[in-house]
């Protein structure tokens, strides 16, 4: 039997904020989200910050460990539908299809998705519209929840 958190993944590509992987961490247990990280991370799993971001929740969420995009990469294509999250994509969240199983890719905090995947996957890649040409965008763990949430909503 699969297990329910195979229907939506959330990927974080070398993630440099330990409270925002604790934060995602927690959307994606509340949510039924399995969550991944692609090393290198700028921080260790081990560190207080993490496990305080996440609460107690943090020994449930048990994320999954990659130690490349490469690795992750190859086995994309069992998990589910791609899409890639950048401020920069030209079509929004709102023209993506999020249906279950599906795999959510965010970038690092300060330098997003590298070049080299946004343009190898630019037809899967999406943008959390802004009203507002002041924010240059919005916070990671902010945009994991808006994914996820969409994702289970499409999915009903």
């Amino acid at each position: 039997m699969s297990d329910k958190r195979d229907l939506i993944h959330v990927v974080l590509v070398e993630p440099e904020i330990h409270w925002n992987t604790g934060n995602a961490g927690r959307t994606c247990l509340a949510a039924g989200a399995r969550l991944h990280l692609v090393e290198p991370l700028g921080f260790s799993l081990e560190a207080p910050e993490v496990r305080r971001a996440g609460l107690d929740y943090w020994p449930h969420v048990r994320p999954r460990i990659w130690r490349s995009w490469q690795t992750l990469e190859s086995k994309l294509a069992e998990m589910g539908t791609l899409i890639l999250f950048s401020p920069n994509a030209e079509r929004t969240l709102w023209q993506a299809n999020l249906t279950p199983p599906c795999v959510l890719v965010f970038g690092s905090e300060n330098r997003g998705l590298a070049p080299e995947i946004l343009r190898a996957y630019q037809e899967r890649s999406v943008r959390i519209p802004q009203e507002s040409e002041t924010v240059r965008s919005l916070n990671l763990s902010t945009c994991v929840g808006i994914a996820v949430y969409e994702a289970l909503r499409q999915g009903k």
